[in-house]
């Protein structure tokens, strides 16, 4: 495919991805009509109109929709290439995109970032938000991103995408300072009825832990549901709830003055990073291999170096 070619679809998903028109433009550092004049280029070569220019708005046609996927494929196959050079110089420059759900993103993301970066500090290690594990699938799965991090209460995902088991994390309480449980031992997850709780979205595993003492007839209130996981611990200090979190919240929690309680009995989420099948960049295979490696010496200080 020629250069520009690839340039006309880079072009597509920068408006897919950005939301229109002005804003790609913007990204990108070209002029509206500059890009205007691309993407009807690129219309005109695949015989077909991709976008509903709808007054300034931009909706995508069935034809465009249907161009993502392919799109995605080629574009990361050049950076594949580019990377596969970049390589050659000990992966100096470059960029690697993740797509992690939020508690993962606190950690284990951050001790794999930080073993990755260290020898590699030229490669931008570009983290995308996801909030289910699905979403993280698809997003690894398409081309979106080439690696993912996500928890799972379910086995972990083996037919779209490959598995690389890292690791667990147990389901801990998360109260404010004068909560209405002393601090130093755990709490039976009974002792939970009666209280207001906060809740992530449904289809993550915190809502699905909160869901389940329901369902076992333990009698709680929902005080509030936020997709914005930041928005958990100050709800939490303001007294609004008590939260159920996962314990990769625990230092960031007992930082900020809040109490972190171990459930009994002892609940997990499986922790996974993710990657595609094949095509993987010489950056995501390194960091697979420095990333797992940090968070088994992280479990087991013994390990040697």
């Amino acid at each position: 495919m020629a250069v520009m070619d690839i340039r006309q679809l880079e072009y597509f998903l920068a408006i897919v991805d950005h939301g229109g028109f002005n804003r790609a433009a913007n990204a990108l550092y070209l002029s509206q009509p500059a890009l205007s004049q691309a993407v009807r280029a690129l219309e005109r070569d695949l015989g077909g109109s991709l976008f509903h220019r709808i007054g300034r708005r931009a909706v995508l046609t069935e034809a465009g929709t249907a161009l993502i996927e392919p799109a995605r494929a080629a574009v990361r196959g050049l950076e594949t290439a580019r990377a596969s050079v970049a390589a050659v110089h000990e992966l100096r420059e470059g960029r690697l995109d993740i797509a992690a759900m939020p508690s993962q993103a606190v950690e284990p993301l951050t001790t794999m970032v930080r073993a990755f970066s260290g020898p590699y500090p030229g490669v931008s290690v570009n983290v995308r938000a996801a909030f289910t594990a699905r979403d993280v699938v698809d997003m690894v799965r398409t081309g979106a991103a080439e690696l993912g991090l996500l928890a799972t209460s379910e086995p972990l995902p083996d037919k779209e995408v490959v598995s690389h088991a890292a690791g667990e994390q147990r389901f801990v309480l998360l109260t404010p300072p004068d909560g209405p449980f002393p601090a130093g031992r755990p709490i039976a997850c009974e002792e939970l009825a009666g209280q207001r709780l906060i809740v992530g979205q449904r289809g993550t595993g915190m809502r699905a832990y909160v869901d389940g003492l329901r369902e076992r007839g333990i009698d709680i209130t929902v005080a509030a549901e936020t997709e914005h996981r930041v928005a958990i611990l100050p709800l939490v200090l303001a007294g609004v709830g008590l939260a159920v979190v996962t314990e990769s919240w625990r230092a960031l929690a007992e930082r900020a003055g809040a109490l972190i309680m171990d459930i009994e009995p002892r609940t997990t989420l499986r922790i996974a990073l993710v990657s595609r099948r094949t095509g993987l960049s010489p950056a995501a295979r390194t960091f697979v291999s420095y990333a797992l490696e940090a968070v088994e010496k992280q479990r087991n200080p013994q390990v040697s170096s």
